[in-house]
């Protein structure tokens, strides 16, 4: 961090800026402290609910502060900090009933059949994985399609132990392209509850299913902020066995207005 300061004053003083904006990742602190040092405007922004500790150092430095969630969430000065969401591609938008036949006849699924889509970030995700493959029997037997996007590095794994339920589960390692439209199909979204994940699809409206990873303190936060808001059902790593979740998935299923009132309600913390 020390070494990490000089050189951020080095480049401030090389390239002149009019403004610091700052993430939060670690390799913040030294350019934000050089900023201040320098008399250079520094804007942080938190994305998730529960701030990190970068931002948490520049905070009294900070000309302003931008969040990803609701004021009451943070400890920051009232005064200059701004409610602003969490910046997510444009692409993403909610899509009509005629969209989400053909984006599921395009992943060759029946349109007139639920589909679920489960992930675990670009990694995938054990847990997940694991409690989707156990639960398939369940999921059949409720006429639900599942396509579960394994990460790259169990998909080979994933895909030969999927080989029995090829009927109604998919198994893909990554999307690369059209991801607003995958989950804008989805009637139901198991996912990490990373803050830019939660908000892709509070702009679909996607009822969710949020499952911070058991090590992210900063997932737990926001899923927590979320179910508060009754805008998705949150499930740690520690419940996600199959049999809960075969019940709670197929409960939803089931219930159509309760995922349109969890639609509605994730939908609203869209910003």
């Amino acid at each position: 961090t020390v070494w990490g300061f000089f050189e951020s004053v080095g480049i401030i003083l090389r390239f002149k800026p009019d403004v610091v904006f700052a993430k939060g990742g670690f390799v913040c602190l030294p350019m934000g402290f050089a900023a201040k040092v320098l008399g250079i405007p520094l804007v942080i922004h938190d994305s998730d609910a529960r701030p990190g500790l970068t931002n948490r150092l520049l905070a009294p430095y900070a000309r302003a502060i931008a969040t990803g969630y609701p004021l009451e969430n943070y400890t920051y000065s009232v005064e200059k900090t701004f409610y602003t969401g969490v910046p997510i591609r444009s692409g993403y938008r909610r899509l009509s009933k005629s969209d989400t036949v053909k984006v599921k006849q395009s992943l060759g699924f029946d349109s007139t059949k639920p589909l679920m889509v489960a992930m675990g970030g670009g990694l995938g995700a054990a847990t997940i994985n694991r409690a989707v493959l156990e639960a398939a029997p369940e999921f059949i037997a409720a006429n639900l399609q599942v396509l579960l996007i394994a990460g790259a590095k169990q998909y080979k794994k994933i895909l030969e132990e999927a080989h029995p339920y090829t009927s109604h589960v998919k198994v893909v390692d990554f999307v690369s392209t059209g991801m607003h439209e995958v989950l804008g199909a989805a009637d139901i979204v198991l996912s990490r509850a990373s803050a830019t994940a939660l908000q892709e699809l509070a702009v679909l409206g996607t009822p969710t299913i949020a499952v911070p990873s058991r090590a992210l303190a900063d997932q737990h936060k926001n899923a927590a902020v979320y179910a508060a808001h009754n805008a998705a059902i949150d499930m740690t790593d520690d419940r996600l066995e199959a049999g809960e979740l075969a019940s709670v998935v197929t409960a939803l299923i089931r219930d159509v207005p309760k995922r349109e009132k969890l639609s509605r309600a994730i939908h609203s913390l869209a910003k």
